[in-house]
């Protein structure tokens, strides 16, 4: 018989996977998780694979869930080692989350489970690396250890009881009195668990319960002789040692304030970055075939655009529409044409009514604006792929920019550059690319330009009117060759973009990571648990993260999150 003792910590590592927490995305999310089964393995080079089955019972009126989502022990797996299938059928969408920090997120597509109905996921993670760490016991040698916890969910997300069962595999090769299984803690069931040996000679720990629930957070684990794995996978920490006659040296004082330095601003770079991130994870879902018709501005969205690029584009095209006019460029003020013209689309409509107010009303009404435009394309992308449709709108983006490119003179040129101006602001270098394409040439300012810039007017008279801006006549085939145009080099045209994007950014928008994180608080909030010992759902199905703490000698925290 296998023989357990208590473990003694001389290392406290706390592994605190706070990126592994999730939110609630909506509260129509209800289900059952009838049995639940994760199954552990201790690979002989060291790493871990991890096994789920769910049967999964979605509630009539719930949400589908469409995505689940699971929480990793550590960075460190290996992609492209993790399937998984529902019903039986495989799951092709298996990506990084990009709603937790450390996981994966399994995309169900058409196969989403809908309301009323029920369905078995499989999930099988291969490869995960640096889960082990070391651990004291009563025994002659060095030991190593892990422990780790299966899926959990909000509570009020979650419905009836779970057989839940956890199986940890140690490696092949041990006797029967060498490894250690370490006492379940939110364990309700039978501490001291089934074991034996498997069909491959391993030893195994098994831990079952017909009565456990699918919102508890339980946590299992187990320690064996390092000597069965390589030294490699072991997380070990630092060795330091002091001089007798200085408490730290200088130059580990030095390392010691070079590492907390470079964790503090890699905490502020990630923190940053996070906050621009304001598309919902749902929409990431890859789908199936392409989204089209969707607007540049809303391509923009699906592209995450920086916010200030959008709102210059939303600019662009009431301009271009005729619904507004610039009275100011620095303070940005408008004027809205009124009656206005007929066609305008709803951000369009929102945007203008956001610009008649003022400063503090404009950021939280474009906010709103951007917010609102946010769910549009979201439920407009329902069933498609955001990979297909981004590739889509970038190569009618390349397309634009070719007729610009290739026109043979600069009349032509700048034509077809006012008819796609839209879509080539999709480009991160359209400043570059449009001096790129026009050179020292002349770029004829469009007919509706005066409506940006005051002080650009066109005539009906060769003689220019425009200070140092040439007037030259509209291009050939416009239908208004009577009507003078200005025109400016290609250089000073992109630059006086690029400044109304910078101008309209510092004018309006202000701080572009707080405006931007006001709506990212929104569309993509940062996880959170619900509870310290649950986790919450997130939109379209049931489930979220988990934050884990280890404190063993050697633990490895590993947590799942369900369907969002």
């Amino acid at each position: 018989m296998i023989k357990k003792i208590r473990l003694f910590s001389i290392l406290l590592i706390l592994l605190l996977l706070a990126g592994n927490s999730g939110v609630v995305h909506a509260q129509d999310y209800y289900f059952a998780v009838e049995k639940q089964t994760m199954d552990v393995f201790v690979n002989e080079d060291g790493s871990l694979s991890i096994e789920y089955y769910f049967d999964l019972v979605n509630q009539p009126g719930a949400h589908p869930i469409d995505i689940i989502d699971i929480g990793l022990p550590n960075n460190n797996y290996v992609l492209s080692s993790i399937t998984a299938d529902i019903n039986g059928l495989p799951v092709d969408s298996i990506e990084k989350s990009d709603y937790i920090d450390i996981g994966i997120m399994v995309g169900l597509g058409n196969q989403a489970i809908q309301p009323g109905q029920r369905g078995n996921l499989h999930v099988f993670v291969g490869t995960i690396n640096k889960s082990l760490y070391p651990s004291e016991v009563e025994a002659n040698e060095d030991y190593a250890s892990f422990e780790i916890s299966p899926t959990w969910f909000g509570s009020q997300y979650v419905t009836g009881s779970t057989d839940l069962s956890v199986t940890l595999y140690l490696p092949i090769g041990l006797t029967e009195n060498e490894p250690r299984y370490h006492t379940p803690r939110g364990w309700s069931g039978d501490s001291t668990p089934i074991s034996g040996f498997d069909n491959q000679g391993g030893i195994y720990y098994t831990w079952s319960s017909p009565n456990a629930n699918a919102y508890t957070q339980y946590t299992f684990g187990a320690s064996f002789p390092a000597r069965m794995v390589p030294e490699a996978q072991i997380v070990k920490a630092p060795t330091i040692t002091f001089d007798s006659d200085a408490i730290c040296s200088g130059l580990i004082c030095l390392g010691m304030f070079a590492f907390f330095a470079l964790t503090i601003y890699s905490a502020t770079i990630g923190a940053k970055k996070r906050k621009l991130k304001y598309l919902p994870p749902k929409i990431s879902v890859e789908g199936h075939g392409i989204k089209r018709g969707l607007t540049a501005v809303e391509a923009a969205i699906l592209m995450e655009q920086p916010m200030d690029r959008v709102l210059m584009m939303v600019l662009f095209s009431v301009l271009k529409k005729g619904a507004a006019e610039v009275i100011t460029r620095d303070p940005l003020k408008i004027k809205v044409t009124e009656p206005k013209p007929e066609g305008l689309q709803p951000y369009e409509e929102e945007f203008l009514t956001a610009m008649q107010k003022d400063k503090k009303g404009q950021r939280t009404d474009l906010q709103t604006m951007i917010i609102n435009l946010v769910s549009t394309v979201s439920k407009k992308m329902k069933g498609f792929s955001r990979k297909e449709s981004i590739a889509f709108y970038k190569d009618i983006m390349e397309k634009a920019w070719n007729q610009v490119e290739t026109a043979q003179t600069p009349e032509i040129k700048s034509e077809k550059f006012d008819e796609n101006m839209d879509w080539t602001m999709l480009d991160k270098n359209f400043d570059g690319r449009t001096k790129e394409s026009f050179g020292s040439g002349p770029v004829f300012i469009p007919i509706w330009w005066w409506r940006y810039d005051p002080m650009v007017r066109p005539t009906t008279s060769s003689t220019p009117s425009f200070g140092k801006v040439d007037a030259s006549p509209m291009p050939s085939g416009s239908g208004q060759t009577s009507i003078n145009l200005p025109s400016l080099p290609g250089a000073d045209f992109a630059a006086s973009i690029t400044n109304g994007v910078q101008s309209f950014a510092s004018g309006v928008v202000g701080d572009l990571t707080k405006f931007t994180s006001g709506i990212t608080n929104k569309t993509n909030p940062i996880p959170k648990s619900t509870s310290s010992s649950g986790r919450s759902s997130r939109g379209g199905g049931g489930g979220g993260s988990c934050a884990c703490a280890c404190a063993c000698a050697g633990c490895a925290c590993a947590c799942a999150g369900g369907g969002r």
